[in-house]
């Protein structure tokens, strides 16, 4: 195909279609994206993009790519959850009905990810004031360290990034950050038949109803208070035997308004006990209101909003928002589907804000 000539949004919704067809037959479950990876990696061939692949994550330069210019991502994954037993239809079957493309991954995030592929295509060879970079990248599902993560060095420093997720092509211009917190808390053991020993739940339960209680002074605009749950409780072996270890595990949901170094720093003043967190690397993300894409997303009229839901985004040290067509309540449901006028939708929309952009 000559990408000289760009084609009608008609055309480019076709071909997206066509691609997403076959993705949806291609399984591609998180950590087994290696197909899916080739169906991606051979149609950015055939529209004569040079290809950069590593592990399940292939990436494009687009053609004017020049190092003083700042660059921009475009960024969605591959990878799928696995499909639940509620599915009527075949899962890895691409089925039209009703103006519905049904199968799994179609919504969350096929659709996102073919729209912002004939995105990049359709700017590919012009002369750009911006580089664009685009990344179909692996294990999103599962946050793994085989996905974006592990080519962000390669790809190089960032104005911005656009990761591809089902949000009615709204604007998510911020997100919750996840730290999953193992808490232990020591007491002494003893006989529950006599007044001795130091009861390790009864410990906790004071820790606990802290973090049921405590709010930080801190409101994101967006996402609003950061949000704690305690989830798993651990304790105690046998009847009569006063308990002396309790280990508690706590869901901790973060906003832009601290980092999750800061978050950590304040939980530990707080509270009598051991705090692990099993992992730091899961961040709040935001787009600041002066940057210019967000500027431009205001003056299209495109409705902003913070997002519950985790993505590549926390993943990414550099400013972010989360757009694409399709409804986030549609993913890990049976028989998920995407409107094929959304694909439409959602290619003109992509191509109107960076034009917009680009002015």
């Amino acid at each position: 195909m000559n990408t000289n000539t760009p084609l009608s949004i008609e055309a480019y919704t076709k071909e997206a279609v066509e691609l997403l067809s076959e993705l949806i037959r291609t399984p591609s479950i998180s950590r087994e994206e290696q197909e899916s990876a080739t169906v991606i990696r051979k149609f950015l061939k055939e529209h004569q993009v040079k290809v950069h692949q590593s592990g399940n994550n292939v990436w494009a330069y687009n053609k004017t790519h020049h190092p003083e210019k700042p660059s921009l991502l475009l960024n969605s994954h591959h990878d799928t959850v696995k499909p639940n037993a509620g599915y009527t239809k075949d899962p890895f079957d691409s089925i039209e009905e009703k103006g519905k493309l049904f199968g799994l991954g179609s919504n969350d995030a096929g659709a996102s990810l073919v729209s912002l592929i004939m995105t990049f295509i359709h700017f590919y060879d012009k002369e750009l004031p911006y580089n664009i970079v685009l990344a179909a990248t692996a294990e999103e599902e599962i946050s793994g360290k085989g996905g974006v993560s592990s080519i962000l060095p390669e790809l190089g420093a960032f104005e911005f990034g656009l990761v591809g997720e089902p949000t009615q092509m709204k604007m998510a211009v911020a997100e919750k950050g996840l730290m999953v917190l193992d808490c232990y808390v020591e007491g002494v053991s003893g006989h529950a038949a006599r007044d001795e020993g130091v009861n390790a739940i009864y410990q906790s339960l004071e820790i606990i109803n802290w973090f049921k209680e405590f709010e930080f002074e801190k409101i994101s605009s967006h996402l609003g208070p950061i949000k704690m749950s305690v989830t798993v409780i651990d304790a105690g072996k046998q009847h009569n035997v006063v308990p002396d270890s309790c280990h508690f595990v706590v869901d901790v949901r973060t906003t832009d308004a601290y980092t999750n170094e800061e978050v950590i720093g304040e939980i530990r003043k707080q509270v009598d006990c051991q705090v692990a967190p099993r992992s730091m690397r899961l961040t709040p993300s935001f787009l600041p209101d002066e940057l210019k894409i967000a500027r431009v997303g205001e003056r299209l009229g495109i409705e902003k909003f913070g997002s519950p839901t985790l993505s590549d985004q926390s993943l990414m040290n550099f400013p972010t928002f989360k757009m694409g067509p399709g409804d986030s309540k549609r993913s890990h449901t049976a028989d998920e589907y995407i409107y094929l006028d959304e694909i439409t939708e959602g290619i003109a929309g992509y191509i109107k804000l960076l034009e917009e952009l680009f002015k």
